[in-house]
């Protein structure tokens, strides 16, 4: 249930704290108190669309917090999923709007993402809205409320029709656009031949390419190489003074005393160590220079090789490996077109299982929702009845889509007739807005002995009521919050009877600014609200006394319905 709401800064609000009570709360006041101002927070702590204009004039941000308590297994698992967990089984919702148009989700401190908080809303509270009646009138919104009721069990079967459905479409358009034209076939199949031998006749190896750069990089600077190690040979072997002259002389002069003293013999060693290394190294340079000779002709080569990777890479991939396997998905087309008759018969049964599958799924989810259909139709047709349709009859009608779809094969559309002798027909044709607003209630007290969520926000559905069904209403309302906690929002006495904790909404101002404020009413403050929703203007000694018999009679009835 929603524990507490905490807003500040948001629209006319400076600052208000409400805690809210189990069952029915009630929330009234005069006409532009902003009463909606406070659904309106709610809906906005919960993901809905707001601008950075709702921030209060002279504020830099507006915050709205909500408490929440209870255990219904889909949020605790949306909670997991994300890695929060409930703080002594409450989940704390924030949202704050800053100036610079950034909004700030928290979930029990933790940062979270807008949509992290719309998925665990929906397990928390449903918000009915004061024009939220009229989606009634859309066909579409009847399969949705059809399969909402319907469950989990509609939930899985609806899963996997979506999952065949792309299968089946990927198939069907696939299977069209391989029976399309026999010319344009014989054309790709050319192309795909040209591109293939393009690249089978190159000879691609994996990793040549890096190899072959490397190379060039070389051959490209071989006269730079040569310079420098034809001068390295002059120093070590062919100038006068070369190295290794020198080092056979230094070699020479301590061999003359190396046998006078040990440390000269180790001296001597490793000189003739260095002797013997660099004339190994000038083998080596020698050796270099004289693989380089024909180098200039493996040059041409080389670069030709790059040029034509260049060339593939460019058209068909910006890498051997890609262009390599290019090269095998033109194999598998073309093998595909040169056995196009063997392709299509192939192509074919794969289609006629994958629409078999799809058929058979949309049968079975057919079955669910007429099934499901009956059992709905049954309850609401007695929850309407509890709201003064005393002759109504209501149905939901089925047909079928001109093909398949990611839902089934179904089109429900609710029919209804509230008087003897009238035909059924589609609720946009006969129901007025008060009657809208009473099969909306019923449709959701129907709908709140299957959901899990606990709590429940009416925004005026009462509109358009009055009089003996405004009393029904109040029942009605009455007897969903025994098992839910409900939020009204309501102008009528009957229903604010029903009460189990009431607040009143009261605009004020001081001539300079204007803010609206929020308490809760104590029982002769009850009454006395009860009073005004009467009375109007003038609130007399005989308006209290009916408002109190009222409030009296109210508690009879929610006695009736178990509870005090």
């Amino acid at each position: 249930m929603l524990v507490s709401l905490h807003a500040k800064n948001f629209a006319i609000i400076d600052e208000i704290e409400v805690e809210f009570g189990e069952h029915l709360n009630i929330i009234s006041g005069e006409t532009g108190a902003g009463k909606s101002v406070i659904i309106g927070s709610i809906n906005a702590a919960l993901g809905g669309k707001v601008s950075k204009e709702i921030i209060r004039t002279g504020a830099d941000y507006a915050l709205v917090e909500l408490v929440f308590s209870g255990e219904n297994p889909e949020v605790l698992r949306c909670m997991a999923e994300e890695g929060l967990e409930p703080e002594d089984g409450e989940v704390v919702i924030s949202r704050k709007i800053l100036s610079s148009g950034k909004n700030v989700f928290r979930v029990n401190g933790e940062t979270v993402n807008a949509s992290v908080v719309k998925e665990l809303a929906f397990g928390l509270i449903d918000i009915h809205g004061q024009h939220e009646h009229q989606s009634l009138l859309k066909k579409s919104r009847h399969l949705e409320m059809l399969d909402r009721y319907a469950g989990s069990e509609a939930d899985h079967i609806k899963n996997i029709i979506g999952e065949q459905y792309k299968q089946y479409r990927a198939l069907k358009d696939e299977k069209e656009h391989a029976l399309s034209d026999e010319d344009k076939r014989l054309r790709e199949l050319s192309f795909l031949q040209y591109e293939y031998n393009e690249i089978e006749q190159a000879k691609l190896v994996s990793g040549e390419e890096a190899e072959l750069r490397q190379e060039h990089k070389r051959l490209a600077n071989l006269h730079m190489i040569e310079e420098a190690l034809s001068g390295i040979n002059r120093l070590i072997n062919e100038e006068d003074g070369a190295a290794a002259e020198k080092l056979g002389y230094a070699l020479r002069m301590l061999g003359k005393v190396e046998e006078y003293d040990e440390e000269l013999g180790q001296l001597y060693g490793a000189l003739s160590d260095i002797e013997s290394s660099l004339h190994d190294f000038a083998r080596e340079v020698t050796a270099y220079l004289d693989r380089s000779e024909n180098d200039g002709e493996r040059f041409a080569q080389v670069e030709e090789r790059l040029n034509v990777i260049n060339h593939l890479t460019s058209r068909y991939g910006g890498t051997v490996e890609e262009v390599l396997r290019h090269a095998q998905e033109c194999r598998e087309q073309i093998e595909k077109y040169e056995n196009y008759d063997r392709y299509l018969a192939e192509l074919e049964r794969k289609y006629q299982k994958a629409e078999q599958e799809l058929a058979a799924a949309c049968a079975q989810m057919t079955k669910l929702r007429r099934a499901k259909a009956e059992e709905l139709t049954g309850k609401l047709v007695e929850a309407l009845r509890d709201l003064n349709f005393l002759d109504v009859r209501f149905d939901i009608g089925f047909s079928e889509t001109e093909g398949y779809t990611a839902k089934g094969t179904d089109e429900v559309e609710f029919l209804i007739s509230t008087n003897p002798g009238e035909p059924l027909q589609p609720l946009s044709k006969v129901a007025s807005g008060g009657e809208l607003s009473r099969i909306m209630l019923a449709l959701k007290s129907v709908f709140s002995d299957k959901d899990e969520i606990e709590t429940m926000i009416f925004d005026e559905i009462d509109v358009g009521v009055s009089g003996r069904t405004a009393q029904m209403v109040s029942e009605k309302m009455a007897r969903i919050a025994a098992k839910r906690q409900l939020l009204c929002i309501t102008h009528l006495p009957q229903i604010a009877a029903m009460a189990d904790a009431h607040f009143i909404i009261e605009k004020m101002t001081d001539g300079v600014s204007t803010k609206t404020g929020i308490r809760r009413l104590d029982d002769a403050g009850m009454t006395q609200e009860i009073a005004r929703m009467l009375g109007g203007v003038e609130i007399t000694g005989k308006v209290l006394e009916s408002a109190a018999e009222m409030k009296l009679m109210a508690t009879q009835k929610k006695q009736e319905f178990g509870r005090a």
